[in-house]
């Protein structure tokens, strides 16, 4: 563990990894988007359950949680939802490279989303960073639209938008949660209604064999534990502007790792599209850096 301290760098290498690795396994399951996300969820409060239960302040704190963070938490579980069975069901419509790096544009709807409805303004080297990012999605849009991987974008970018809305939720319920409490009650909720999705669509969870609790596994312990739990832990020793622009590396590796495995190669337009969209994306986090500094 020191020596890990010493060299933390290598925790976001590791990180990046895992992040990357998610839509690779997601294109191993032979089951419906709701089915793995729902695999996903499930072992990654399984996981957790042990941890949360055996600690006194955290019971408290769940058992105090008062109403009105009980709604916004569990509104923050919905959206986590809709993400994972939008982002998932895209995957198998358009490439790996497209789906990541749209789902990257999370940010660039984050910070509408802030304007729009907590009221926030944002400066004009931001907007041109959006703007960017947007161009950038037009282009992979207009590269797939021939292909067939026009619905898929979409998916995608349904995705991202999710994410945003969860995130903004989340940002206003840690105002008072501690990380624990807040991602538990989301994850739970989000498994709650991944499963009663399915339920609802006469998908059973036992029905499609053992790959699907086996890429949930993958996708909870890789994906969850060893790629966004990294990321949280990496806050200690980097700022978050770094965090978040590390994350970026997460198309970049998934394409090639989709390159050797599938054989997806994308063409220049989305080449073009993925350069503009992660420019856009990593300029507007350093714009943010510098606003949290100030």
């Amino acid at each position: 563990m020191k020596l890990i301290e010493k060299k933390p760098i290598v925790m976001i290498l590791v990180g990046v990894v895992g992040i990357a690795m998610s839509s690779i396994f997601v294109r191993y399951s032979q089951a419906p988007s709701a089915v793995t996300a729902a695999w996903r969820m499930l072992w990654t409060v399984a996981l957790m359950t042990p941890a949360v239960l055996l600690k006194g302040s955290v019971r408290r704190e769940l058992w105090e949680m008062p109403p009105r963070l009980w709604g916004v938490t569990v509104a923050s579980g919905l959206f986590l939802a809709a993400h994972f069975v939008l982002w998932f069901e895209s995957l198998r419509h358009t490439s790996v490279a497209s789906s990541t790096t749209i789902v990257c544009t999370e940010v660039v709807w984050v910070a509408l989303g802030f304007c729009l409805f907590l009221r926030g303004k944002l400066s004009g080297k931001a907007v041109v960073a959006i703007l960017v990012a947007v161009l950038g999605s037009v282009l992979i849009a207009w590269a797939d639209f021939e292909g067939g991987g026009l619905y898929g974008d979409l998916l995608a970018l349904g995705g991202a938008i999710a994410t945003a809305a969860y995130t903004l939720l989340g940002r206003t319920a840690r105002k008072t949660l501690s990380t624990t409490v807040y991602t538990y009650v989301v994850y739970a909720t989000c498994t709650l209604v991944l499963a009663a999705t399915c339920l609802v669509q006469g998908q059973s969870l036992v029905a499609y064999g053992i790959s699907a609790p086996i890429v949930g596994l993958l996708l909870a312990v890789f994906s969850t534990i060893l790629g966004h739990s990294i990321f949280s832990w990496c806050l200690k020793y980097f700022s978050p502007a770094f965090v978040s622009a590390s994350k970026l590396c997460e198309p970049v590796v998934a394409g090639v790792m989709a390159g050797f495995l599938f054989g997806e190669l994308p063409g220049m337009l989305q080449i073009l599209g993925s350069i503009l969209i992660l420019t856009g994306v990593l300029y507007y986090s350093t714009l943010e850096g510098k606003v949290r500094k100030r």
